[in-house]
């Protein structure tokens, strides 16, 4: 099974080094990780999701996460 977590950040800035501690901590079960963000008139603006894929300890993931951000899991 595939697990999908989507982190909508508002505020890149603010939340990334809260966003990084948490990747880093659980480093070992992320396979993938991707982070987007839009270019508004060719300037990097504040707000982006990240998709991480989990291999395992989804559950402590998902619920460290959901305390700081609305999160979405897809699972297929």
């Amino acid at each position: 099974m595939t697990t999908i977590i989507g982190i909508p950040l508002k505020n890149r800035h603010d939340d990334s080094l809260k966003l990084q501690e948490i990747l880093t901590k659980y480093g070992c079960s992320i396979k993938t990780r991707l982070g987007l963000h839009d270019m508004g008139d060719y300037k990097c603006l504040n707000y982006g999701v990240v998709l991480i894929e989990v291999v395992n300890n989804i559950n402590e993931i998902y619920d460290e996460l959901s305390k700081y951000w609305k999160i979405q899991i897809m699972k297929f």
